[in-house]
């Protein structure tokens, strides 16, 4: 199933779910399937993974509904399952105050183990926004990564964009006024 049939958006709601996509290695078997469907083998070979436990995630991803199969076909008498993301984008419930934010943790990791000596861009900007600014913001930088997504080849290498943009918390002095 090319990923312009895929639904767009999958939210993600259930404890079940939660747990599925809070796994690293889950988190990488889905950037597998992101552009392409492919088998228990193709995946265990992309991820680093036993196909034993490539297999497993991808079950729990499945029962989740997050993954699915797409298509099947026999070799040597074996029925091989090609899976596929269930949507384009999968959609996380906001963490709460002080909880964590298993998208961000999953970027910095995968930008922790990406190549050092490949191109990346990496930055913070420290800015001080109306809320009308930082609701233009936020929607620019939506629309421009919808943009490029809508750009992209499969045939290319992968490329990550995380953007995060937010009001930190205010941190207090010891005298107890704020900085």
């Amino acid at each position: 199933m090319p990923t312009d049939e895929l639904p767009e958006t999958f939210h993600v709601t259930t404890d079940e779910q939660l747990r599925a996509v809070s796994s690293l290695t889950r988190h990488r078997i889905m950037a597998v399937l992101r552009f392409e469907p492919a088998t228990i083998t193709q995946i265990a070979e992309r991820v680093g993974l036993a196909k034993g436990s490539s297999s497993y995630h991808v079950r729990l991803l499945e029962r989740a509904g997050l993954v699915k199969v797409v298509r099947t076909r026999k070799v040597r008498g074996v029925t091989e399952r090609y899976y596929a993301m269930a949507a384009r984008t999968i959609t996380l419930p906001d963490p709460g105050e002080g909880g964590p934010d298993t998208l961000m943790r999953h970027a910095v990791a995968d930008l922790e183990a990406a190549p050092t000596d490949a191109e990346r861009h990496v930055g913070m900007a420290h800015l001080r926004l109306s809320d009308e600014q930082f609701a233009q913001l936020g929607a620019r930088l939506q629309a421009l990564a919808d943009e490029f997504r809508e750009l992209s080849d499969p045939s290319l290498p992968d490329a990550s964009l995380v953007f995060a943009l937010f009001h930190p918390a205010q941190r207090k002095q010891a005298d107890g006024g704020a900085e």
